[in-house]
Order: structure tokens, then C-alpha cells, then sequence
């Protein structure tokens, strides 16, 4: 492999020259072991804002990061394998129910999933409200509970694209989180080298999602099927609605408790509807012929999740926790909720104490908002409308005020819109 001068590639990236894979090659271990410092590369992530990366150069710059670690191998499962990544929303805990609905319909699903930063919640800390649940798997323990249960959720393992922790913890600094190419590849290079051989995507778009145009959200989406497609994994995505939260409840004990709602045979419609429409697209892309709704409502899918949280020592049974404190938000008059934003909700149980500022921060198990009625109901003066919780009380007043202006109750009939908007592959 040849030595570059890193500001050569900067200066050729900032003019709209694209980047031979030779030069990708070597520049991205060489910011990995530290032959680059920050400084550069963050010059050059800020020039790949503005300038984009071809198709070709996001391929090379996608092997590239896979190939700073190491990649999984499935292969010896007697189960088909297929995974699931959702780009994140408020109220969005689809994972839980979802992968044992599918493990229950005879597939493997492991599902390596992160911690919530910001407004947006994170799988794991979701699942660390369950007594003794543990997110780290050795990789032996990860194989067995795979053959044996169908599925896991646990954290990814140190090994796996090194290069897309160190770059993302330094866009997340520089203000070059919002570039495509660099999303797709930060997302896409650690499925493709987690090694499923199928992969289904939620790409969410509306007020509390990341990408917050339905176009970006489209483009994205395209981007990763294509990725996934050139690396030969089997890659459907849905574009789906982050308007309005999904649900009625955000935090992290609060989405579990919701998950096993639905897992025997309730929970809120939105929630159902998307859980099942990925399910049989996951089925779809493994060959698996089963109806996921039957796995739903027989109570299989049930109890794949009773073994999977008792396979990472986790107790279903045990009571989940409770917040302390509460405040009642009542509704003020009568009449049609017409508007709730998602990211309004999602800073509200942010600042409750569901999530963190920063990676170190800790969290809260119990806090969280709930509230009953969503786009279309009807609501009545007095009535309870969002329920905040928190073991800190001092939190309140700014967690209401993030609710303030965000949500409306109107005179006349309004209409939730579509929750899936488009299917890619």
C-alpha cells in the first residue's frame, strides 16, 4: 500500500476531486492507528459535506473502515440470519418485540444495538431497566443463545469497524454529522461486517427523526441499500414517519413495559403495525414463509423473549422500575389532539433524565414521559394527557417546558398520515 500526504487528499476533496481507492486505502487506518490527526480529518469530513463522495469512493471508503477490524461469521447456525437497524426515533422500541417475533418464526436474529445520545433512546439502556440483564455477550454465549432461543440484543464487540467509532465520535464533535455518504458508511460498515446475509433498515424522517426531510431520509435509505447490495446482503429499507412519536410511552422502562404489551398481544397500533410490517420483510429476505402475527398472538413470540432476556440474566418477571416522582400534564379543554411532535416529547424525557448529553452520562431506568391519546383522538378537559417521571423532581419544570408548543388540540377530525412511506431495495 502507497503513503499519501493527507493534505493533498483534503485539498483534492475540498476542489470536488474524487478519491482513488488507493487513497482510501490508506487513509483511513492511517486516522485509525493515528498517522492522521483529528485536525486533518476533520477537515477532510467537512469537505466531504460539501462535496459529497461518488459511488465509488463510498464503496472504497466503506471496505476501507470494515477493513480496520474484524467480521462475524454466522455460518455455522442452523437458523437463517437476519438483522435489523433502525436510524432512531422517540418512542421507538420496535427492536424488542420484533426480534423475538422473528426468532419465534424459526430465523436468528442478532441484534447488535447502542445507547441512546440526545433525544433519541438506545436499545440497551432500554433492556438494562430489566433486573440483571446484561447488554455484553461473549461471542461464544451470543452463538449458543442463537441456535438455541433465535435471538439476542446486546452490544457490538470492540473489534468491529474501529475506524467508524474514533470517526464518529470526532463528527459528533466538528459539526460533520450530516452527510450521507458518511452516514451510510458509519451505519453500513458495521452490518456489512457483522456478517448477516440480510439486513432490513428503518429509515426514519419527521420532526424527531435525524434525518428530518423525507427526500434526505430517501437518499439515505437508497444509499444503504446500495452499500448493503454491493457487499452482497440481501438489503430492503422502509422510509417511515417520526412526526409524531410512536407509541404512548419514551424512556426506558416505560418502552419495556410498552414491548410486553405488545408481546402479549396489546400495546398501541403504530407500534403493532410497524413491528409486523418489518418482521415479514425480515422473514421475506431469509426465505422464511410464516406469518408473524400468528407468532404474536399464539404467545410464541412471548416466550422466545421470557428465554432471550433470561439467556443475557435478565429476569421477565421481575417489576420493572418506577419513578419516584410524577407530574400529570391534564388536557386543558376538549376537543381533537391535532399535533404531538416527536422531538418535543423526546427532549421532555431527555431532560427527565431518560437520556444523556454526553456517551458517559448516566441514565435514569424509570424516567420517561407517557401520555394517552395520540393524532386523531379524542380528548376531554381534565383528562390526563401526558404523564412525566422521573427520581429527580427538580427536572420538571424544564421537561414541561419542552412540551410547551408541542402538541395542539384542535376543534375538528385530524388524521394521523401514514406511518410506512416507502419501501427501497
Amino acid at each position: 500500500m502507497g503513503s499519501y500526504d493527507v493534505v493533498d487528499l483534503i485539498r483534492a476533496k475540498r476542489d470536488g476531486r474524487a478519491l482513488a481507492d488507493a487513497e482510501i486505502e490508506w487513509l483511513i487506518p492511517a486516522y485509525t492507528d493515528g498517522r492522521i490527526g483529528d485536525e486533518q480529518m476533520a477537515a477532510l469530513a467537512m469537505a466531504i459535506v460539501f462535496r459529497g463522495l461518488d459511488e465509488a469512493e463510498l464503496n472504497a471508503w466503506t471496505a476501507a473502515m470494515i477493513a480496520t477490524g474484524e467480521r462475524m461469521d454466522f455460518s455455522g447456525l442452523q437458523r437463517p440470519v437476519v438483522d435489523k437497524h433502525s436510524t432512531g426515533g422517540v418512542g421507538d422500541m420496535i427492536t424488542l418485540p420484533l426480534a423475538p417475533i422473528v426468532a419465534a418464526c424459526g430465523a436468528a436474529v442478532p441484534q447488535l444495538s447502542g445507547r441512546g445520545l440526545g433525544h433519541t433512546g438506545g436499545t440497551l439502556d432500554k433492556l438494562e431497566a430489566i433486573s440483571g440483564w446484561r447488554a455484553d455477550l461473549d461471542p461464544a454465549t451470543m452463538m449458543r443463545l442463537l441456535d438455541e432461543v433465535g435471538a439476542v440484543i446486546c452490544s457490538p464487540g470492540p473489534g468491529l469497524a474501529p475506524a467508524d467509532k474514533k470517526l464518529y465520535a470526532l463528527r459528533d464533535v466538528t459539526g460533520t454529522v450530516e452527510s450521507i455518504p458518511l452516514i451510510a458508511s458509519s451505519i453500513m460498515s458495521k452490518k456489512i461486517a457483522e456478517g448477516t446475509p440480510a439486513l432490513v433498515l428503518d429509515v426514519k424522517t419527521g420532526a424527531g427523526a435525524f434525518m428530518r426531510r423525507r427526500a434526505d431520509a430517501e437518499q439515505l435509505a437508497r444509499t444503504m441499500v446500495g452499500l448493503g447490495t454491493a457487499a452482497g446482503v440481501r438489503t430492503v429499507a422502509y422510509v417511515t414517519s417520526m412526526e409524531s412519536p410512536l407509541g404512548r410511552a419514551a424512556g426506558n422502562a416505560v418502552e419495556v413495559a410498552q414491548a410486553v404489551d405488545v408481546l402479549n398481544g396489546g400495546g398501541p397500533a403504530d407500534v403493532v403495525e410497524l413491528t409486523l410490517t418489518l418482521a415479514r420483510a425480515m422473514l421475506e429476505t431469509v426465505g422464511i414463509e410464516a406469518d408473524p402475527a400468528e407468532a404474536l398472538v399464539s404467545g410464541r413470540a412471548l416466550q422466545v423473549w421470557g428465554a432471550m432476556i433470561r439467556g443475557q440474566g435478565g429476569d421477565p418477571d421481575a417489576p420493572l422500575p418506577v419513578a419516584s416522582h410524577t407530574r400529570v400534564i391534564e388536557a386543558p379543554r376538549s376537543g381533537v389532539l391535532t399535533r404531538l411532535d416527536a422531538l418535543a416529547v423526546g427532549v421532555a424525557a431527555w431532560r427527565l433524565g431518560a437520556g444523556r448529553a454526553r456517551k458517559e452520562d448516566p441514565v435514569q431506568a424509570a424516567a420517561g414521559v407517557t401520555w394517552t391519546a395520540g393524532v386523531g383522538d379524542r380528548v376531554e378537559a381534565g383528562q390526563p394527557l401526558f404523564t412525566l417521571h422521573t427520581d429527580t423532581p427538580e427536572r420538571f419544570e424544564r421537561a414541561e417546558r419542552a412540551l410547551d408548543g408541542g402538541w395542539e388540540i384542535g376543534e375538528g377530525p385530524a388524521e394521523a398520515g401514514p406511518l410506512v412511506l416507502e419501501r427501497i431495495e
